[in-house]
């Protein structure tokens, strides 16, 4: 699903009395939907048949479903159409595989979609995506409503991004949203492509885009310290009661294929671990133990408390877990005087370029490789040396080879001066 950020996508950059674009519209009408065996072959043969590059995008249940699989996939291609394809009932997507083989597909936002892509089978032979060029184009707002309304002249309707899409029937007003989220991939495409080569950035987008073909979303570890509030618990059993109710709501949230957050809220659970309460009667007093989710499940709350009140010492989890990366940038003057030195010259030279490459920063150097390579830099001071273990270091990182060319130089300049200061 193309995610749509309201506020960025406000504050027009154009005069009040201008005539406003006009509104996109499906050239085709609305097709139908297709969710069966059969009809994916019909679809996969025409979009077989067509010519160029594919125009997909994917429709997910973010805020409603625990799973991240796809509800819904759109797309289109010159000379076959738009497709609507609900994957939810069909035995097999091989024939959709074997009609993509060898394409290039046309995304926007490439990694929100390509996780739920690859678990239909589905992984593009090359992709173009526009976000990402929007942004090595130094775009301000790179949604696709913007990005359409500012290349290609058009508005597009937005009402619907934060549906239920795992809704069965899908209403005809969701269907045309969502085709529409692939109506113009194919012109917008050739339109950024066009102008990443006037900026000479073509390089620069193929080896991004060659990059995220293997992307992966990332497992995250620990995920229960990202509850919201948990800051103010105190205390490692608090901390455990945290981990232990958070862990239990997301058992029962992936039984039921429910998000979280709708079993009990992550103020719940703060509430919880501050009061430690062990009986049912006091925790469905607390505040945010309400609703279906709390009462439903109120014993197995209570069995998570006890848990841990009951837990040995050496078992309660600790503040401020050990991490492999640097520590946060605001604690680098007081730990190490000279890599907050680094930190600062590297950052001031990266974001010049990419200013004057009129791109964001992050894009021209991932911020953590940055940080990695100004607290552990090599330890030769050689600058053709140092040069060189940078340039392997950075590529060690997952660092893109344009990226490096680029900035390399100045996070050598900045580890050299930073000494030489010191």
């Amino acid at each position: 699903m193309i995610e749509d950020n309201t506020e960025a996508e406000t504050g027009p950059d154009t005069p009040e009395d201008a005539a406003p674009a006009p509104l996109l519209t499906l050239r085709d009408g609305l097709p139908p939907v297709t969710d069966t065996d059969e009809g994916l072959v019909k679809a996969a043969a025409a979009i077989a048949a067509g010519s160029g590059p594919v125009g997909i995008d994917a429709e997910r249940a973010s805020g409603y479903r625990y799973s991240n699989r796809a509800y819904l996939i759109q797309l289109r291609r010159e000379g076959s159409g738009i497709w609507l394809i609900d994957p939810i009932g069909l035995t097999t997507m091989q024939p959709l595989v074997d009609a993509l083989e060898g394409t290039e597909w046309i995304l926007h936002a490439a990694t929100q979609d390509l996780p739920c892509l690859s678990d239909l089978g589905l992984h593009p032979s090359a992709l173009f995506d526009t976000e990402l060029a929007g942004r090595l184009l130094g775009y301000p707002r790179v949604g696709l409503g913007t990005l359409v309304e500012t290349v290609l002249g058009f508005t597009m309707l937005k009402e619907h991004s934060a549906a239920d899409w795992s809704t069965r029937p899908l209403p005809d007003a969701w269907l045309e949203y969502a085709a529409l989220d692939v109506e113009v991939l194919v012109e917008l495409r050739e339109a950024l492509a066009a102008e990443l080569v006037a900026q000479g950035k073509d390089a620069w987008a193929r080896q991004e885009f060659d990059w995220l073909r293997g992307f992966e979303a990332p497992v995250r570890t620990d995920a229960w310290r990202r509850t919201s509030g948990m800051h103010r618990v105190r205390g490692r059993r608090g901390l455990a009661a945290v981990r232990e109710l958070w862990t239990e709501r997301d058992r029962i949230a992936q039984q039921r294929d429910v998000t979280p957050s709708r079993i009990i809220p992550d103020a719940a659970i703060v509430a919880a671990a501050q009061d430690l309460p062990q009986e049912k009667g006091a925790l469905l007093g607390l505040k945010g133990f309400h609703g279906r989710g709390a009462e439903r499940y109120a014993t197995s709350w209570v069995k998570a408390l006890n848990r841990a009140v009951t837990m040995e010492e050496d078992e309660l989890p600790v503040r401020s877990p050990r991490s492999d990366g640097p520590p946060p940038p605001r604690a680098w003057a007081d730990k190490d005087p000279v890599a907050a030195r680094r930190l600062a010259l590297a950052r001031e030279s990266v974001n010049a370029l990419a200013e004057a490459r009129s791109l964001p920063a992050e894009n021209l150097l991932t911020p953590d490789f940055l940080r990695r390579a100004m607290w552990t830099p090599p330890k030769t001071r050689d600058p053709g040396a140092l040069l060189d273990d940078i340039i392997e270091l950075l590529s060690g990182f997952g660092a893109r080879g344009w990226q490096i060319a680029l900035t390399a130089p100045l996070l050598t300049d900045a580890v050299l001066h930073a000494d030489i200061e010191a």
